[in-house]
């Protein structure tokens, strides 16, 4: 079964509120550092899931932590093939 969620990027603007943000969301585990590596780590350990962002101009900001962010989806993309990112 495939997993889909829907990512508001209000809530990846900043480092803490976005971390927390995506724990929740993608049912982390417990032991997720809340960082880029752990997030990465995460992403591509994932099973069968698409992850839409929505409002993902935002983002794209000066100094925005969700360009950082956006970018590791990206590269775990990449890196698990039974991950796709809509944005």
């Amino acid at each position: 079964m495939v997993k889909n969620v829907i990512l508001d990027c209000e809530n990846l603007l900043q480092k803490e509120q976005a971390h927390l943000y995506l724990a929740q969301m993608l049912d982390f585990p417990d032991y997720y550092g809340k960082n880029l590596d752990a997030l990465f780590d995460c992403l591509t350990e994932l099973g069968e899931c698409t992850i839409t962002l929505k409002g993902e101009h935002i983002l794209h900001q000066a100094d925005c932590y969700g360009v950082k962010v956006l970018q590791v989806f990206e590269e775990a993309a990449q890196a698990n093939p039974r991950l796709k990112l809509e944005i």
